[in-house]
């Protein structure tokens, strides 16, 4: 009976886990400049980049990168 308390339980914290994913996307400077280090290094590798991040995912990075870099195209 416990186990199912703790799945309808993990179930109500899925919204607030995307809540915490979603508030986790903010990257730190340090982390910003590994990103940018290791694209110059290696490209779009981005499972390759996210496994120096402890934390991090593939795709984070990768939506991270393209905010960022389609940003600063827009400006020019």
């Amino acid at each position: 009976m416990g186990d199912k308390d703790h799945s309808s339980h993990e179930s109500n914290g899925g919204a607030e886990g995307a809540k915490r994913e979603e508030s986790k996307a903010e990257f730190s400077e340090d982390e910003e400049k590994l990103i940018a280090r290791m694209f110059s290094l290696v490209g779009e590798r981005w499972s390759l980049i996210a496994g120096r991040i402890p934390g991090r995912t593939a795709e984070e990075i990768e939506k991270f990168w393209a905010s960022k870099h389609s940003a600063s195209n827009h400006q020019r």
